[in-house]
């Protein structure tokens, strides 16, 4: 059997008449970023607690590291790093208490690499637990997950809603497990999380498996609303020279289109008027959806 650091064979769980997941296999790499893209109610957190045991599948089969889930649960959670989407809020003890015995056992240089880490996002070692934000709680999770060096993180929408410097530590600390050839599942309801992280994103709708793309096609097939005002009038014709504009409105000098993909094209086109506004913001998942696969969210 090929070595995969997770493999799930038609996973279902069901919840009485309501689906949770349903017939979803997939395959996650040694040292591959891994996603899960899709809406609230997708089936993402409940494929991830399958994988974690919390939960036991209806039907299907769970592999981690090739060791079957329901028997073996023992053996695969040393090895796993994982911040659930519900993470407790802590509540005794201080930042270095919480983190200093898990890094001494990894070596004074991780200690060193966990102090700096939180230094990094305002993090002050002395600090009580019960007086971090949830933001701060959330990052010193994924801190003390990451000093143990696990064989898999999982990460479920633990980048939601998190200010920027949080997402950046978080994206190149996992960048660096896996080029020592962790593996990092993720999950997410933010098609540009996905774009800028992933090697490959499983798209779930409503509990069955959509499609896996890779990253770089993911991102060519990004979509943004972008408005533009320029000095003077311009003419529409000029616009149609480029295939991945979509709904292009133009009234005297404003435009407005739906960009998929490279926006180079659309930069270089213009830069020979006089653009005095620019707006350009990602579509919202809803309608990503339904524009890439055809699907809804009603």
């Amino acid at each position: 059997m090929r070595y995969l650091a997770i493999r799930t064979e038609q996973l279902t769980k069901t919840y009485g008449h309501c689906r949770g997941i349903e017939d979803i296999t997939l395959e996650v790499e040694p040292g591959e970023i891994f996603g899960i893209l899709g809406l609230d109610g997708a089936g993402k957190t409940t494929y991830i607690r399958l994988l974690m045991g919390e939960i036991q599948p209806t039907r299907g089969e769970v592999l981690i590291f090739c060791l079957e889930q329901t028997r073996q649960r023992k053996e695969i959670l040393p090895r796993v790093g994982y911040i659930p989407e519900n993470r407790p809020h802590h509540i005794f003890g201080t930042v270095k208490t919480y983190l200093h015995p898990v890094a001494v056992v990894q070596g004074s240089s991780i200690w060193q690499e966990a102090c700096s880490m939180a230094e990094q996002i305002g993090l002050e070692l002395n600090t009580p637990l019960n007086y971090l934000s949830r933001e701060h709680s959330t990052i010193l999770s994924f801190i003390k997950a990451w000093i143990r060096k696990p064989d898999l993180m999982i990460l479920d929408e633990t980048t939601q809603n998190l200010p920027a410097i949080f997402q950046d530590t978080i994206y190149r600390h996992i960048q660096q497990l896996r080029r020592q050839g962790g593996a990092i599942l993720l999950s997410s309801s933010s098609a540009a999380e996905m774009e800028r992280i992933c090697d490959r994103v499983a798209v779930f709708h409503k509990g069955r498996l959509v499609t896996v793309e890779r990253g770089v096609h993911l991102r060519a097939k990004s979509l943004r609303r972008v408005e533009m005002r320029f000095a003077v009038p311009v003419q529409p014709e000029i616009f149609s020279c480029l295939p991945n504009l979509e709904d292009v409105q133009l009234e005297d000098n404003r435009l407005s289109c739906i960009l998929r993909g490279d926006p180079d094209p659309l930069i270089k086109l213009v830069s020979q008027y006089r653009v005095v506004d620019l707006t350009s913001q990602q579509l919202s998942l809803d309608e990503v959806f339904r524009r890439n696969y055809g699907i809804r969210a009603a």
